[in-house]
């Protein structure tokens, strides 16, 4: 019964620092830049959008494509940035204990 007890205890602790993380995250910012700054993303460790940056020199009617793959660039680059973030926050979360792949927590 020592034992079960003790584990209802870390579990409860990991629900807790769980439920700190994902407020961090929340409030955490990635840039996603491409075309050398053109473009600018900011999203949240959720992964949300929460800001974009276009050079006005990309405001030309037959730049459209382009600005369209600026913008999809640099959404991919932000977002690789919140993944590596937030699977360097769940190693220091669970001490290094290895998590299934594709562990969907938000």
């Amino acid at each position: 019964m020592k034992n079960f007890a003790s584990m209802m205890k870390q579990a409860q602790e990991l629900q807790s620092r769980m439920a700190e993380m994902q407020a961090e995250m929340e409030r955490a910012r990635c840039e996603g830049r491409s075309g050398g700054g053109l473009v600018v993303l900011i999203l949240n460790g959720k992964g949300e959008m929460v800001e974009v940056k276009i050079d006005r020199s990309l405001l030309k009617p037959g730049e459209v494509e382009i600005l369209e793959d600026l913008i999809v660039a640099a959404h991919n680059d932000a977002k690789a940035k919140v993944e590596t973030m937030m699977q360097a926050k769940m190693q220091s979360l669970t001490g290094g204990l290895p998590l299934p792949p594709g562990l969907k927590l938000f």
